[in-house]
């Protein structure tokens, strides 16, 4: 019963179009950021290593190198703050959460390419 209280409540809030990405896949992110009174965007691109929830709650981690280090962000899927997600390339996996990646590093984060 609560559920679909719930459900109905978050309907207004959800994005009508969202892309179809799934795990493994390397996206681009394209946010939008306020400085003073501009707004940019600004794209974080890398891998999906985890999704998580349901609804206008549904969040996506994602990883990505910089300079050496790890870096991972987490995003909310209907944010208003999101302008769009593009999926760079589709990767083979067997896993729902890619946190092993989280100690690989170099060649050894690749992932095996899906053909379509």
């Amino acid at each position: 019963m609560s559920d679909k209280l719930i459900d109905e409540l978050e309907r207004d809030y959800l994005k009508p179009q969202v892309p179809h990405f799934e795990i493994g896949d390397t996206v681009d992110v394209h946010t939008k950021i306020l400085e003073g009174d501009k707004e940019r965007t600004q794209i974080f691109s890398g891998t999906v290593i985890a999704r998580s929830g349901r609804g206008a709650r549904e969040m996506f981690t994602v990883r990505r190198i910089v300079a050496g280090e790890g870096v991972e962000r987490k995003f909310p899927l209907h944010s208003p703050r999101i302008s769009q997600i593009e999926v760079k390339r589709s990767s083979v996996v067997r896993r729902a959460k890619l946190f092993f990646l989280r100690g690989r590093v170099g060649k050894a984060v690749r992932l095996k390419e899906r053909r379509t």
